[in-house]
C-alpha cells in the first residue's frame, strides 16, 4: 500500500530508540533505531517488530522510547528574498 493511504488510514511516521543489552558483553548498552508508519497509541506494527525481536535476537531489551508525528500536514515552503542568476 503507498505511504499516503497508509496515512489517510491513520498511520503516521513513528520513530523508536530502542536500548538493548549486548549478547557478548551484557552491562553494554547499544542503541536502534526504527523508523516505519504505524498506528498511535497502540502501536501494532512496532509491537510485532520487538516480539520479532525478543523471539529471533540474542539482545536482551533494555528500554524503547517511542516518538511520532501527529498529524498529515504539508511540507514546510518559504518564499525566496531573492533570485541569483549563474550563466
Amino acid at each position: 500500500m503507498a505511504r499516503l493511504d497508509l496515512q489517510l488510514q491513520g498511520y503516521r511516521l513513528t520513530t523508536a530508540e530502542i536500548l538493548y543489552h549486548l549478547p557478548d558483553h551484557p552491562t553494554l548498552l547499544q542503541t536502534f533505531i526504527w523508523q516505519e508508519l504505524d498506528i498511535a497509541p497502540r502501536f501494532p506494527v512496532l509491537h510485532r517488530f520487538l516480539s520479532f525481536w525478543q523471539r529471533e535476537l540474542e539482545g536482551k531489551l533494555h528500554s524503547v522510547r517511542v516518538m511520532h508525528a501527529s498529524l498529515v500536514r504539508p511540507a514546510e515552503l518559504r518564499m525566496a528574498k531573492s533570485l541569483i542568476s549563474l550563466h
